[in-house]
């Protein structure tokens, strides 16, 4: 049964589990497809991430009750599927700064983490944290490493890390606590833009190395 609580005063976060799973996350799409679709009177706006979505209302316009009526409705009858779209590459220099202790505590070689953790197939489940953020999974068991004890301060645009079996990318500069094994030149986030983030959940990308 999906769980439906406040969010502040204006929003209601609709949780239907708590897992990294491809199938939760397909689920969450479709819910929030769903949502766009038939657009609840007085629905602002959503947030997709992994097992959850938040909905943010006109509180003018509507109630908590009523917009979670109009979201339970939905329960049992949206049709999900994994996330399958077109996988973009990201070319990715791997010189990253804890690239060496990331092999030493996996006891493994920079080359082999470098090798596990290249050229496979990355699903995108949430973009946030700062902007364009964008939090992928699922890495090798071999190669996952808690993040560190002291974030640092600043962390460069493009930097790519992991923590636990994620990996991300740092689209724009900001603190951060994953190990960082490498960069890459890319644009992810764009003010400008619409979107302004490269990325959203659902979408697929593949790290390559490049010289």
């Amino acid at each position: 049964m999906w769980q439906v609580a406040p969010a502040g005063d204006r929003a209601l976060l609709v949780t239907l589990g708590r897992s990294i799973d491809p199938e939760l996350l397909g689920q969450v799409l479709a819910l929030d497809q769903a949502l766009q679709d038939r657009r609840p009177i007085g629905l602002v706006s959503t947030v997709t991430a992994y097992g959850a979505l938040l909905c943010h209302y006109d509180a003018a316009a509507t109630d908590p009750a009523r917009l979670e009526d109009a979201i339970r409705e939905l329960e049992g009858k949206v049709e999900a599927s994994i996330p399958s779209g077109a996988i973009v590459d990201i070319p990715t220099r791997y010189d990253g700064p804890d690239l060496p202790e990331v092999a030493l505590r996996t006891n493994l070689t920079p080359a082999d983490v470098i090798e596990r953790h290249a050229g496979r197939e990355y699903l995108v489940y949430c973009v946030g944290f700062a902007p364009g953020f964008t939090y992928c999974g699922a890495i090798p068991d071999e190669i996952a490493v808690p993040r560190l004890a002291s974030p640092r301060l600043r962390v460069p645009a493009g930097s790519i890390g992991i923590a636990g079996r994620q990996t991300g990318i740092y689209a724009v500069e900001s603190p951060g606590g994953w190990n960082l094994i490498g960069r890459t030149a890319l644009r992810l986030f764009d003010p400008a833009a619409d979107p302004p983030a490269r990325f959203r959940p659902g979408d697929r990308l593949r790290f390559l190395p490049a010289s």
